[in-house]
């Protein structure tokens, strides 16, 4: 496994990094720590949550499996989606950010997190109230870094900038969904986090499973599928899909691999990412995705996919 720097920050991650939120969900609590202590085995030391994955079940199971290996771990998790119907149970207001702080804090256990993440852009809160107060929480311990979540390049910029001018703990990371189907979900967020110094934590790489070679061609994904499962992301099972498939994998497979191992290595292979994101709901997903980190691809067979990519 290899390790890179969180953006331009000192901390070290490892270049596949493990999502959790099927954990609670669609992976009981054992399935779940068997996940984790096997990507953990395998040289994985970023672990990726939120507090609203199956609210709060899922950082409940991280925390159980790191315990007696928490210092030896970079634990992810983010705050900003709505959590009940509470009016301020919600955003990312100096309130609402206190206390789910507290919350994942004792569902981790652990008395800091290493990551915490806006998970995504609240318009209703200024910006400065939000920025301070996870400066606040990083001056207080309980917080050692800080990222965002779904933010767009304008809002990153306009972040940092805020953060520059009043001398507070800047943002290290973003974390965008980005894959072969539906591309960067900013596409002016790669050329803004090389210029910045910040990192880019790519999600969904395999496209919600789009990727893994389960589906047919004007077939209903099969029952016990991650989209069989999630009826809204059904959509991206267009022909474009099936079309960029047949494409790519000739490629990879040209190369002794898959088109899963490639869809992540691709990503890796960006200069601007610091780690992917790839969940799973069983270890043996774990061990297989994880192969993608064997493969380094030079900058000009990234390029040749990128426009394999794009040709499509």
């Amino acid at each position: 496994m290899d390790y890179r720097q969180l953006g331009s920050s000192g901390l070290k991650v490892s270049v596949i990094g493990l999502g959790s939120n099927t954990f609670g969900a669609t992976a009981e609590e054992a399935g779940s720590i068997e996940v984790i202590n096997t990507a953990i085995e395998h040289g994985v030391n970023f672990i990726d949550t939120a507090d609203v994955y199956s609210f709060g079940t899922s950082e409940e199971y991280v925390g159980k499996a790191i315990k007696g290996k928490r210092h030896d771990l970079v634990i992810g998790t983010k705050v900003g989606i709505t959590m009940s119907d509470k009016p301020n149970d919600a955003g990312l207001s100096r309130g609402h950010i206190m206390s789910s702080v507290e919350a994942s804090l004792k569902r981790l256990g652990t008395d800091y997190i290493d990551l915490y993440q806006a998970h995504t852009f609240d318009a209703a809160t200024p910006l400065e109230e939000t920025l301070r107060t996870f400066d606040d929480l990083v001056r207080q311990g309980k917080v050692r870094y800080i990222g965002c979540s779904n933010w767009t390049a304008w809002q990153l910029a306009w972040g940092l900038g805020v953060q520059k001018s009043n001398d507070l703990a800047p943002w290290v990371s973003v974390q965008p969904e980005w894959n072969f189907v539906n591309g960067l979900q900013d596409p002016h967020l790669q050329p803004a986090c090389r210029e910045f110094g910040v990192g880019i934590i790519p999600y969904m790489p395999l496209a919600a499973g789009a990727l893994t070679g389960k589906y047919t061609r004007g077939e209903a994904p099969p029952p016990g599928t991650r989209l069989a499962d999630r009826p809204r992301t059904r959509r991206i099972l267009g022909d474009r899909l099936f079309d960029l498939i047949e494409v790519v994998t000739p490629w990879a497979e040209a190369r002794g691999h898959t088109l899963p191992e490639l869809a992540i290595a691709w990503l890796i292979a960006q200069p601007e990412v610091s780690t992917v994101i790839v969940g799973a709901r069983r270890a043996p997903q774990v061990v297989e995705n994880l192969k993608s980190a064997d493969w380094t691809l030079t900058p000009e067979e990234r390029d040749e996919v990128t426009a394999l990519v794009e040709s499509v």
